[in-house]
């Protein structure tokens, strides 16, 4: 007996005994090998007897793709839709089958079967029929008369016949409704979780079948109903008979996954594996399993493999798509989301993740049309509005996302999520007392969400607030995770701590005395800053027992340390760019008045020295002074309030009346900017690098990505075209790069330059070094003729197969400090020297050219020196405004829409190019003025650490 023929008599001796699940198994076998509309139809007929819906209506499709005028396929499709409760799905399903049916030669049992469940549906009758295991609807027609539906006599064809075929698939026993898995993806809450878990089962295992196909269904109910333990114990009862029930297996192992016992669930799932290698099921179900517990790439792995048993499965697709994104390659997460929803077009949670990963790779216009298709499809879908508000507020667009957080709102006013994104929207914008408004209410739903803790904290913590900032500190100290993110913020939360009670010791003290570099242990500090990247070090203290019960003791520090030095890793820095709001705008204005008013007073001294030595001193004398203003002590080596600092730095904290060229440097003028930043924004770690010790002497600095993976990093990507050209030059001048481990890489051979110059990418760079590489831009050097200090560093580091880390570092060596700290004071020296003399004090433009240019070279190398952990680009535009001021000039612009004056000074090789470059807008608008003379003294106006917070947070009242 030739094989088909001999699969067919099985095919129908099990459909006489009703052993469906047998049935398909050999339907699978004919269709992977030979394609048939009639045996896609049939087993679309046998998934119904199992209700298994969705399957049918998966197999129905593929058989209209094949025959749009298939009436069997249009009346089994609507009749699974009924059975879901879709009962417009089913209606429209069943009018476009009876339209085919009226304009061609058709079954007339099958049309007038059709008409009877359209009748009977828009009637408001129970429209289901045998297909989904209830009775079905007899017609009037002749079918009727003989007790037999189109359905029914489907089952006679089946043992009559032997004409099946159709296409390669081998469907997964178990499934979810559509969208399916969400137990996989802390994103989603409980109740969007239990919306979606529904499952059921297509298998009868042996002579007593019935038997346990019922048993089977009734452990899919209990883990449809949420009655996990239950479904547990009937699916162990199966086993113990069968352990090798592969069905029962996925069944027990969804349970487990639902429960979040994933190790339980991968071992079922991997089990079900060994007894069914073809489960699709199991596979998928154990790659979101792996994806839970963050092992993304297994988890990719399982549903690729998923995916060669069923290639069109738009469920799949959706999955293998989040995980991609999860795992950040994001190309790759837009070829399974776009793939997904041109299956499945009503797929919501696809188009909102499509929007995701399509910002990630810096296609927002395409990006906001998926999240808006979204919520064209669901108005009501919550996770689609978060994600579309985060994106607005990564494009700085905070009046719609603020719109869209409003909406989730309305929609559903317990959504703790919303208002902890509403939280940071406020935040970032400066309104804290708003900020904190939102995240109470959050609180007030879910007491142990940190992520709302620990930014109420720090709303708490920049009004003033301490004792309910420690007190919100202590409570996310308290709590425990489950994941690595949230652990993060524990750490966060520990440092922030400590920062609040010092702050809260000098708020009744003076302004002046509030010195977080002088006072603060430097190896606080350096760790205070890691926490930007903190996973290095808090992964280890996450996984060590004894580590992580230090934190609840108030050790942290001691366990930071040891976890960090046991791993003996350099973390670099992260220098995000200064994101203005009105809060910050509020301190920058403090602060560029209060530089003005001290350098004003400072540059009152050095007028009068100036004319007293023009009276009194000879040429000699005047060089000598000369030198001795040059060799003003400044804070290269230490700090006000630091152990390593003289005397005379020290003073630097209480500038007043006799401030003189002798007592304030270049690091004193910069230093009141710094603190204001401090103050401002108490969550960010803005510290003079040189007072870290160990991290500074071994080359800490700050890092700034351009691309990160695959992901365009949105502020700074603009960058990207001109610092890969920068790079190119470099790379043609010096003929060589550096290794990461800084040994040098020869290009001069090979005609390697010439494959440089004509490079477009960070592929074609790496591909023709072949390895992680870095080189060095560099300053010409205004003080010292002929010398280049070293510039930044562009970094080129391959991240495994996903994509690459273009990105800028800085290093801040002794050395390269002890070079920059020179410059920076002869630059001071320049600007003060240009001033204080003839032009002291003049109001005209033309006359004051000079104090313009020397005040931007000085800003030109405070960029290109970057000596703060982070807001060197805020601090050197507010110094820069306050020279300006106290140089009698306003400026009353703004910085053109997409130029970062920071990064201008960084990709301009030479001082004087950043100056032309700056100048032809910043000139314009700077107007002369010495109308901030009558401005109240910053100083004495608020004169106490708790006298400058409320002054910020004045707004917010």
């Amino acid at each position: 007996m030739a094989p088909a023929l001999s699969e067919r008599v099985e095919l129908a001796r099990f459909c006489a005994s009703k052993d469906w699940s047998k049935a398909i198994r050999i339907l699978d076998s004919l269709i992977s090998r030979s394609p048939a509309i009639q045996d896609i139809c049939n087993r679309a007929f046998c998934y119904s007897k199992l209700e298994l819906n969705k399957h049918v209506i998966k197999d129905c499709d593929k058989a209209l793709q094949l025959d749009p005028t298939l009436l069997q396929a249009y009346i089994l499709k609507g009749s699974a839709f009924s059975a879901l409760g879709r009962r417009t799905d089913a209606i429209l399903v069943w009018e476009q089958g009876y339209e085919y049916a009226l304009h061609q030669a058709t079954d007339l049992k099958q049309l007038l079967e059709l008409e009877e469940l359209l009748k009977m549906a828009k009637q408001g009758r129970d429209a289901s029929c045998e297909t989904n295991g209830l009775s079905m609807p007899q017609s009037t027609s002749e079918s009727s008369a003989n007790g037999n539906s189109s359905a029914d006599m489907n089952q006679d064809r089946l043992i009559a016949q032997a004409e099946l075929s159709g296409i390669a698939s081998n469907k997964s026993e178990i499934c979810l409704k559509t969208p399916v898995s969400k137990f996989v993806f802390p994103h989603e809450g409980k109740e969007e979780a239990r919306k979606y878990k529904k499952f059921c089962v297509a298998r009868v295992h042996n002579k007593n079948s019935i038997s346990v196909d019922f048993r089977l269904s009734r452990g899919i109910q209990a883990v449809n109903d949420g009655n996990y333990a239950q479904a547990i114990s009937i699916f162990d009862k199966i086993l113990k008979e069968d352990t090798a029930y592969p069905e029962a297996l996925i069944g027990r192992g969804t349970a487990y996954a639902f429960k979040k016992e994933l190790d339980s669930a991968i071992a079922d799932f991997t089990k079900a594996i060994q007894f069914n290698p073809s489960a699709t099921e199991a596979w998928k179900r154990r790659g979101q399993a792996r994806a839970a517990l963050g092992e993304f790439v297994e988890a990719i792995e399982d549903l690729s493999k998923a995916l060669e048993f069923e290639p069109d499965s738009a469920d799949i697709l959706h999955e293998r798509g989040i995980v991609n994104f999860k795992f950040k390659d994001f190309n790759a997460a837009v070829r399974d989301l776009s793939s997904c929803v041109n299956i499945e077009k009503d797929n919501k949670s696809a188009y909102s993740y499509l929007g995701l990963a399509l910002s990630s790779v810096g296609e927002y216009n395409k990006a906001e049309e998926a999240h808006q298709k979204s919520l064209q499809l669901d108005r009501n879908f919550l996770e689609a509005w978060a994600h579309l508000a985060q994106f607005y507020q990564d494009l700085r667009k905070p009046m719609k996302a603020h719109e869209c957080l409003n909406e989730v709102l309305q929609i559903d006013g317990r959504f703790v999520r919303a208002y902890h994104l509403r939280g940071l929207l406020f935040h970032a914008m400066g309104e804290h007392r708003k900020a904190i408004k939102d995240l109470t209410t959050g609180l007030s739903i879910d007491s142990t969400n940190i992520e709302c803790l620990y930014l109420r904290a720090s709303c708490y913590h920049a009004v003033g607030q301490y004792k309910e900032a420690v007190k919100d500190y202590d409570a996310a100290l308290d709590l425990e995770l489950d994941s690595m993110d949230k652990f993060v913020l524990q750490c966060l939360a520990f440092y922030q701590k400590e920062i609040a009670l010092y702050t809260a010791s000098k708020f009744n003290g003076d302004f002046c005395w509030f010195d977080i570099d002088g006072d603060i242990d430097a190896v606080f500090k350096e760790y205070w800053c890691k926490r930007l990247h903190p996973k290095n070090v808090c992964e280890k203290v996450f996984r060590q027992p004894p580590l992580r019960e230090s934190l609840r003791k108030g050790k942290l520090k001691a366990a930071l340390i040891q976890a960090a030095d046991s791993t003996g890793k350099k973390i670099q820095y992260d220098c995000p760019g200064f994101l203005p709001n009105r809060r910050q705008h509020r301190m920058a204005g403090f602060a560029a008045i209060d530089i003005a008013q001290k350098v004003s007073k400072a540059w009152r001294s050095m007028h009068v020295e100036w004319k007293s030595s023009n009276k009194n001193n000879s040429k000699s004398g005047k060089r000598a002074r000369r030198r001795e203003r040059i060799n003003i002590p400044s804070q290269n080596r230490g700090g006000a309030g630091c152990s390593t600092s003289s005397a005379l730095e020290t003073s630097s904290l209480a500038i007043d009346e006799r401030s003189s060229s002798r007592t304030m440097s270049w690091q004193d003028v910069y230093s009141l900017a710094v603190r204001w930043r401090q103050i401002s924004e108490p969550c960010d770690p803005v510290v003079w690098v040189n007072k870290l010790s160990k991290e500074f002497n071994s080359g800490f600095g700050s890092h700034t990505p351009m691309i990160l993976g695959q992901a365009k990093v949105g502020r700074y990507f603009p960058n990207f075209e001109w610092t890969f050209d920068i790079a190119k030059t470099v790379m043609k001048e010096r003929s060589y790069v550096y290794s990461i481990k800084d040994k040098i890489i020869h290009l001069g051979k090979d005609g390697k330059l010439e494959e440089v110059m004509r490079a477009k990418s960070c592929s074609d760079l790496y591909r023709i070094v072949g390895e992680d590489f870095w080189l060095s831009t560099w300053c010409n050097s205004a003080a010292f003729e002929g010398k280049q200090l070293e510039g930044t560093r562009i970094t080129l580091v391959k991240m495994g197969e996903r994509g690459y880390d273009f990105s800028i570092r800085t290093p801040c060596t002794p050395a390269r400090w002890e070079d920059f700290d020179a410059e920076m004071a002869m630059a001071w020296e320049t600007l003060c020297n240009a001033y204080c003399g003839e032009n002291y004090g003049s109001t005209d433009f033309d006359i004051l050219e000079n104090i313009r240019d020397a005040i931007l070279r000085m800003t030109y190398f405070w960029y290109n020196f970057m000596p703060l952990s982070r807001g060197s680009a805020a601090v050197g535009f507010i110094v820069m405004l306050g020279l300006f001021l106290a140089a009698n000039m306003e400026f009353t612009g703004s910085i053109p829409e997409g130029l970062q004056v920071d990064w201008e000074a960084i990709l301009n090789l030479d001082p004087n190019s950043f100056v032309d470059s700056v100048k032809s807008w910043l000139y314009p608008s700077l107007k002369v003025t010495t109308s901030w003379k009558d401005y109240p003294d910053v100083s004495s106006t608020f004169a106490s650490t708790g006298s400058v917070i409320a002054a910020l947070s004045f707004s917010d009242d």
